[in-house]
């Protein structure tokens, strides 16, 4: 298996792997979040504590699901409990350290649209909707977005707040009363945003090996700010592009 070379997918899977970090519980979702939380289990976060929507608690498949019903998760799981038990006990009292997020359109304080594009009432396209991601964006001590970085997908303001990021400003969680810290860093395909302290609009602080920033603000919907210590992202490592493509193939597989 070459490992000399990788897709922008695996640079992000690699990415938002390298976010977690031992001992925390982390709210997964299917997809690149599942992908990237187990990827980080079976590097460096032996200890991560798997939690997903379904129900499960401290999950650990030897194979990755492709979808909710599909019986693996609670299979490998320490616990299955209810989903408004997940909900009332784990999230929403602020348990959880790391919730994943991903939209159809993210702005550039964070906020996120899952609902529609377009006016509300009558929309260009109806996307699939909120699920469970208000609550984890409210009460998840801290928040990962991990999407692909696209001009129609960064853009200055959302056409509906489905999640609430940052509001419009650093003062707007507070003022709304919610819990967690929302959305610390936005990981793409291209690098890494993270919210300014002082005005929590996001600032690109990292590209991806072989990126530029010219790149990155051509996809963006605002002017984007660059911190002046930005970061390029290390290569994913042999072992990191070897487990997480054992992931895939074994995931794919099921």
């Amino acid at each position: 298996m070459s490992t000399d070379s990788w897709t922008a997918d695996e640079m992000m899977s690699v990415a938002a792997a390298r976010s977690l970090r031992e001992g925390q519980v982390c709210f997964v979702g299917i997809g690149l979040p599942s992908v990237a939380a187990n990827l980080a289990r079976r590097l460096h976060a032996p200890n991560l504590v798997l939690i997903y929507e379904s129900g499960t608690i401290d999950t650990k498949p030897d194979e990755l699901p492709l979808s909710i019903g599909d019986g693996i998760l609670a299979d490998s799981a320490l616990s299955v409990v209810s989903v408004p038990e997940i909900f009332n006990y784990w999230l929403q009292p602020g348990r959880i350290d790391v919730g994943f997020l991903s939209g159809a359109q993210l702005d550039r304080f964070a906020n996120i649209n899952t609902t529609v594009i377009g006016e509300y009432d009558e929309p260009d396209v109806r996307l699939p909707g909120s699920g469970g991601a208000p609550e984890i964006a409210a009460s998840c001590r801290e928040v990962i977005v991990v999407m692909r970085h696209r001009l129609r997908a960064f853009v200055e303001q959302v056409d509906f707040v489905t999640s609430v990021g940052h509001g419009s400003g650093p003062d707007d969680r507070r003022v709304l009363g919610l819990r967690g810290a929302g959305p610390m860093k936005v990981i793409t395909d291209l690098g890494i945003l993270e919210p300014d302290p002082d005005t929590a609009e996001l600032v690109l602080t990292a590209v991806h090996h072989g990126i530029t920033v010219e790149q990155v603000r051509a996809e963006t919907g605002w002017t984007l700010q660059v911190s002046a210590d930005l970061r390029i992202t290390a290569p994913p490592g042999e072992k990191e592009l070897t487990t997480l493509r054992s992931l895939r193939t074994v995931g794919a597989a099921s």
